[in-house]
C-alpha cells in the first residue's frame, strides 16, 4: 500500500500531503467514501462544521477499526461560531466521536464582522488545551494572516485556499512559505475542470505519464509542494485519486502548467465574503 508523502509542519505535526475532501457529501455519501478512502490508503481527512457531515465522518472513522494516531482529522470553525469557538468545537468533536481533532481551522476570515482576531485566539487556547493538536486557517489573505501574527505572535501552520492551475495564487503560496505556513489548495480540480482538464498540456502530461487529467494536476499540486484534498465520493475516483506515487512532474512540466494561470477564481473572495448561515 502506498501513502503519501508527510508533510512538517511549523509546529513539528506532521500530516499527510494528500488528503480526501468531504464537501457537498452526505452523510451517508461520505460514510462509504471515508470506508473506501481508508481502504486504499488515505488517513487524512477534511471536513468541516458547514458541510454538515461530520457525523458521518465520525461513523466512518469509528467503524475503520484504525488506530487514532494513524489518522489525521481536519474540521473547521464556520463563520457564525467564531464567538464561540469552544461551543463549536466540542460539536464537532461529539460528531466525529473524537477526544481531539488534529488540525481545527478558522473557515473564513469575514472581515466585515472582525471577530476572526479573538477566534484565533481561543483556537491558541483549544490547542494549549489539548483539543487540537494544530490550528490554522482558510481563506486568510495576507493582510489577515499578518494581523493574526502581529496581535498574537502565534502564527497558522496551515493556510488552505482555493488553488489550482487556473488560480495558483503564487504571491500568497510565496508569502505563506516565507512565514513557515503550508499552503493546502481546496478546490484543486477546478471544481471537476473548468476547462483545466482540457488543456494541452495537461492532456500531453496525461498521455506521456499514462495518467488521467485528475493525476496530473494532483501531482502538479504534490509537486508544488503543497497539500491538497481533491473530494470525490466515488470510489473508483477516490483510488485514482490516490495513484499519483508513482510518477513526477519535472521543472519545464511545471513551468508549462503555471502558465495556465489566469487568476480564475470559482468560490468566493476571503475579503468580501461574510455568509453565516449554512
Amino acid at each position: 500500500m502506498t501513502h503519501p508523502t508527510l508533510i512538517k509542519l511549523q509546529d513539528g505535526n506532521v500530516m499527510p500531503q494528500l488528503g480526501l475532501g468531504v464537501w457537498q457529501a452526505s452523510n451517508d455519501q461520505v460514510k462509504t467514501a471515508i470506508e473506501a478512502a481508508l481502504e486504499v490508503g488515505y488517513r487524512s481527512i477534511d471536513t468541516a462544521a458547514a458541510y454538515k457531515n461530520e457525523d458521518g465522518v465520525g461513523a466512518a472513522l469509528k467503524g475503520a477499526g484504525l488506530a487514532r494516531e494513524e489518522l489525521f482529522i481536519t474540521t473547521k470553525l464556520w463563520n457564525s461560531d467564531q464567538q464561540r469557538p469552544r461551543q463549536a468545537l466540542e460539536d464537532s468533536l461529539k460528531k466525529l466521536q473524537l477526544d481531539y481533532v488534529d488540525l481545527y481551522l478558522l473557515h473564513w476570515p469575514v472581515p466585515s464582522k472582525d471577530h476572526y482576531l479573538e477566534a484565533w485566539k481561543s483556537l491558541i487556547e483549544l490547542q494549549k488545551e489539548g483539543l487540537v493538536k494544530s490550528i490554522g486557517v482558510c481563506n486568510f489573505n495576507i493582510n489577515h494572516l499578518q494581523r493574526l501574527i502581529d496581535e498574537t505572535g502565534v502564527s497558522p501552520v496551515i493556510n488552505q485556499i482555493e488553488l489550482h492551475p487556473l488560480l495558483q495564487q503564487r504571491q500568497l503560496h510565496a508569502w505563506n512559505a516565507t512565514h513557515k505556513i503550508q499552503t493546502e489548495s481546496w478546490s484543486p480540480l477546478a471544481q471537476g475542470g473548468e476547462g483545466v482538464f482540457d488543456q494541452k498540456i495537461i492532456r500531453d502530461l496525461a498521455d506521456k505519464y499514462g495518467k488521467t487529467p485528475a493525476q496530473v494536476v494532483i501531482r502538479w499540486h504534490l509537486d508544488s509542494g503543497l497539500v491538497v484534498i481533491p473530494k470525490s465520493v466515488t470510489p473508483a475516483r477516490i483510488a485514482e485519486n490516490f495513484d499519483v506515487f508513482d510518477f513526477r512532474l519535472d521543472k519545464e512540466e511545471l513551468a508549462e502548467i503555471a502558465k495556465l494561470d489566469s487568476g480564475k477564481r470559482l468560490g468566493p473572495d476571503p475579503d468580501t465574503f461574510d455568509v453565516t448561515s449554512i
